[in-house]
């Protein structure tokens, strides 16, 4: 493998939406994978990633406005706003192989994205993997009510590596409005069309014991593609991710490899009817 070191203090040819992580290897690139994270996150939740994926694969995460580095900035308005912005940053790049992950807000955000790069085709996209979400045609109601203690009473009962974060009064006043903003794109959010589906394979991930996106929900999104779909399940909560961090890049990476090895043109062939097949599998503990 190649190795990585991340580096998020560039963003990607100007773009501030996208941060590609440093490339150690002179192995030419063969893919891409985008990388979205959870309300309130920044892309710095896939930092470790860089380290572990393959060599060849470009590794570019996204980054909301509101915080960290683009703290100046107004929070995106919704999710069709996001999408919008990324899905022209990424058509500026060389064309590359995609895959696009999503980890629960970010999976919505990512599923638009992929809904704009396949109406306009103007990038090959290969597959999206989407993580600790329900489907986009799921109600959320186990949203919180937007006041702030409500807000981080959420976040905390989410756990993820950075949860603690908002017990430090002093940090509030710079992390609180990007939670609120994410969290009010998350109520506004209703797809434009859905169940219009994608026509590339999908690929589910979540955790076994989610206090907010039980199996039932993360089956939904088989009703997004009308491609091949699979689920796969690991121990743990939303932020499963965080302990087995290895694991799900190992799933990830093969899943762009296995999208790679497929040379249809774009636009991919429709499957025939019936169309779809499942697979699910159980990831065990260790």
């Amino acid at each position: 493998m190649g190795v990585r070191v991340a580096n998020y203090g560039a963003s990607t040819g100007g773009n501030s939406w996208l941060r590609r992580s440093e490339r150690h290897d002179e192995e030419p690139l063969r893919a891409r994978l985008v990388c979205f994270p959870h309300a309130g996150g920044a892309a710095g939740l896939f930092h470790g990633w860089a380290r572990l994926l393959p060599s060849g694969i470009e590794l570019l995460s996204i980054q909301y406005p509101g915080r960290q580095n683009r703290l100046s900035e107004p929070c995106a308005e919704s999710v069709d706003d996001m999408a919008d912005a990324v899905a022209a940053a990424l058509s500026s790049l060389p064309a590359l192989p995609a895959t696009l992950f999503g980890h629960s807000m970010g999976a919505l955000v990512a599923f638009e994205v992929a809904r704009r790069m396949e109406q306009r085709q103007t990038a090959v996209l290969k597959r999206l993997i989407v993580s600790a979400s329900p489907g986009p045609g799921i109600g959320r109601q186990d949203l919180p009510p937007q006041d702030d203690a409500a807000l981080i009473e959420y976040a905390r009962r989410l756990g993820g590596p950075f949860a603690d974060i908002y017990d430090v009064v002093e940090l509030r006043p710079l992390i609180m409005p990007s939670l609120r903003g994410d969290f009010q794109c998350l109520r506004r959010y209703s797809p434009v069309g859905y169940p219009s589906m994608l026509r590339i394979p999908l690929t589910i991930v979540g955790g076994d014991s989610d206090p907010v996106c039980g199996l039932d929900a993360l089956r939904s999104w088989t009703q997004a593609s009308e491609a091949e779909t699979e689920l796969h399940v690991f121990p743990g909560g939303h932020f499963y991710l965080d302990s087995y961090e290895t694991e799900l890049v190992q799933l990830v990476a093969d899943a762009v490899d296995t999208s790679c090895a497929d040379q249809h043109s774009w636009p991919p062939e429709p499957p025939r009817r019936p169309g779809t097949t499942r697979r699910e599998s159980w990831h065990r503990e260790t």
